[in-house]
């Protein structure tokens, strides 16, 4: 399934990271660390090519696990961020979708389609019941997009999220099957 994964809507291509991908993983973060850096912890000064080749090893073998997804968001093979699904539950059948667009992409609706076919892909492909969104309070841009894809806003939790050395509250927001047009599968 890892190689023949492909979401797409008529723009973008969602698809596992490819060992390939790490140059171009690289160059979007780097591009994009001073806008990543206060939300995710992952984003640091040292962040760099090895970083991100290590980060799509350990990827690969996790979603052959089936305990995490990460998906490239791409644009006629361009590299423009992530989707990614984590923490599942398989008991209880919910997951955490994360996302980022490189700086040089936002506004261009990308980070509200990206999320929506990852969650999607969560709920009718994994046979998930919910997929939460946890923004950190303060982080602006995710917020709208939780919004934009009409994520269920279920308020405020506390110390919810570490960055580094911060801990933050968050807002819980998530999708479930009938924000797809589907019933829960049991």
């Amino acid at each position: 399934m890892l190689s023949s994964l492909q979401l797409t809507d008529e723009e973008l291509l969602l698809r596992p990271f490819r060992p390939d991908d790490a140059t171009q993983l690289y160059t979007a973060v780097k591009a994009s660390l001073s806008e990543l850096q206060p939300w995710m912890s992952w984003a640091v000064d040292g962040y760099s090519e090895r970083t991100a080749r290590e980060y799509i090893a350990i990827a690969r073998a996790r979603w052959e696990e089936h305990t995490y997804y990460a998906l490239a968001i791409t644009r006629r093979d361009e590299l423009l961020g992530a989707c990614t699904l984590s923490s599942i539950h398989s008991l209880y059948r919910f997951c955490n979708l994360g996302y980022w667009v490189r700086t040089s992409c936002h506004g261009q609706g990308i980070a509200g389609r990206a999320p929506k076919l990852t969650a999607g892909f969560a709920i009718e492909r994994l046979g998930l019941i919910r997929v939460e969104i946890v923004i950190a309070v303060g982080n602006q841009a995710s917020l709208r997009v939780a919004e934009k894809i009409g994520a269920h806003d279920e308020g405020i939790l506390l110390n919810r999220i570490v960055v580094g050395k911060s801990i933050y509250d968050a807002h819980m927001y998530s999708l479930v099957p009938s924000d797809f047009g589907l019933a829960p599968r049991l």
